[in-house]
């Protein structure tokens, strides 16, 4: 595996492209405002159907591409949400995994034809050309704009998990895509569950409707311990290491900013109503044995106007961990999740989850990933209705990346190099055998910013 050439180029990442009016739009606008006195409803404010199940419909058949753990999960899910739903067809680049997910689901006597397993970095299109109506997009997610685009061309709804994208161009492709599925009238509903859970639905109403005034600060974290690796095997080549142990290589996984701590920054970006302006921070490796991501990120966000929101997060065993978000506005501040405090730290608002007669928490079953799919199916199911994720999550994916960035160069990234960036990560080729791509740790102060 060549550690000298290659395309991963961090003194050329930052591209000028043509796109910089339309970035600084995006990247600089407020979506909401809290200072009206009248209460938005929940159409207003673009939040999904919660409901116990999807409706009734004609039989909706699926294909899942990506059958690993969380693919072969997200097929039980999209099966939960509702009647009249089959996962007829599976595509992934190994054979064993295409053996294990239709094992699991013959503990569920859901027996998937051979006839529709798909093998191979093609296995995504022969998939495609059957007669599924939505497609399952579990892989990697360095493969994910590709995919997106490829089930939309085939005039398939799609559910899509997150990441969107591991680079700029990517995210570019998925914006792209999705304005693409918007006029082609195809839904598509992104893998960021917590838009999709109840109390933090409740609690960003409130702040919507201005419990804690104008948001002045923020900070977000997923501090946890080192997930999964694998080690190489004798017979694995370059290429089949790499997708086997992708959530440990920059390329395939975008790092754990983005696989991760991403649900995290799309949640400041939601509750805040912006997307960020420019990002410095700092990051390293010191423990990880495989791949050649970083252990820890540190960032600062700049959203303009005095509000900045500190992201970090960190893959470390032995230490400190916790997941959440803290919102800071004029008036209190939330955690985002079920709480809204004031400056004191006095509870002034609290999500109540629904109880049973005897004042028990009620335990539905369904979960937020369910909820995405019951979203997904109601609005392919229900005339008028109409869900399309795509371009907000790859937005909250490139604040991810321009994060990331940040850390690896140690340059200040703006909103609008990082959108108009040439930067793409991986192989210009899929296939087999040994891969001519550096595979060192990025190091802060080498990079040139252009």
């Amino acid at each position: 595996m060549s550690k000298k050439a290659g395309n991963f180029n961090r003194r050329e990442f930052i591209g000028k492209a043509a796109l910089a009016g339309m970035a600084g739009t995006i990247g600089a606008g407020s979506l909401l405002s809290s200072c009206s006195t009248r209460k938005k409803s929940n159409a207003e404010l673009g939040l999904p159907p919660l409901l116990k199940h999807a409706p009734d419909g004609p039989k909706l058949k699926a294909g899942l591409i990506g059958t690993g753990n969380r693919g072969t999960g997200a097929a039980f899910n999209f099966l939960s949400a509702g009647p009249n739903l089959e996962v007829i067809a599976l595509a992934d680049v190994f054979q064993d995994k295409i053996d294990s997910c239709r094992k699991q689901f013959k503990k569920y006597k859901i027996d998937i034809p051979e006839k529709n397993c798909f093998t191979g970095f093609d296995a995504y299109k022969k998939l495609l050309e059957t007669d599924v109506e939505v497609v399952l997009l579990a892989t990697p997610p360095h493969f994910r704009p590709e995919h997106l685009k490829a089930a939309i061309n085939a005039k398939k709804h799609v559910f899509s998990e997150k990441p969107s994208a591991v680079d700029p161009v990517g995210i570019r492709s998925t914006i792209s895509t999705a304005e693409r599925a918007k006029a082609m009238g195809l839904n598509i509903v992104t893998g960021t569950q917590r838009r999709h859970q109840k109390d933090y639905i409740e609690t960003y109403k409130q702040v919507a409707n201005g419990a804690i005034g104008q948001v002045t600060g923020a900070k977000a974290y997923w501090n946890q311990s080192h997930v999964w690796y694998r080690s190489r095997e004798d017979d694995w080549n370059d290429m089949e290491y790499m997708i086997r142990n992708w959530n440990n290589f920059i390329w395939l996984s975008g790092d754990h900013i983005l696989d991760t701590h991403v649900h995290n920054i799309d949640v400041v970006n939601w509750f805040s109503g912006k997307y960020p302006k420019a990002a410095i921070g700092y990051g390293g490796r010191a423990r990880r044995v495989t791949g050649n991501q970083y252990d820890f990120f540190s960032v600062d966000f700049d959203y303009g106007q005095g509000f900045s929101s500190h992201s970090m997060c960190r893959q470390i065993d032995s230490c400190a961990n916790g997941v959440g978000e803290i919102v800071v506005g004029t008036k209190g501040y939330t955690n985002c999740r079920n709480k809204i405090f004031s400056h004191d730290g006095e509870v002034i608002w609290e999500y109540e989850a629904p109880k049973d007669k005897e004042g028990k928490k009620l335990n539905t079953g369904i979960t937020a990933y369910i909820q995405e799919h019951i979203h997904l199916i109601t609005a392919i199911r229900t005339e008028g209705m109409y869900v399309n994720e795509a371009e907000r999550t790859a937005l909250s994916t490139l604040t991810a990346i321009m994060g990331r960035e940040a850390a690896y160069t140690g340059k200040r990234i703006s909103w609008d190099e990082i959108y108009n960036s040439k930067l793409r990560l991986g192989p210009v080729e899929y296939k087999m055998g040994p891969v001519n791509m550096p595979f060192e740790v990025p190091f802060p102060g080498t990079a040139v910013k252009v």
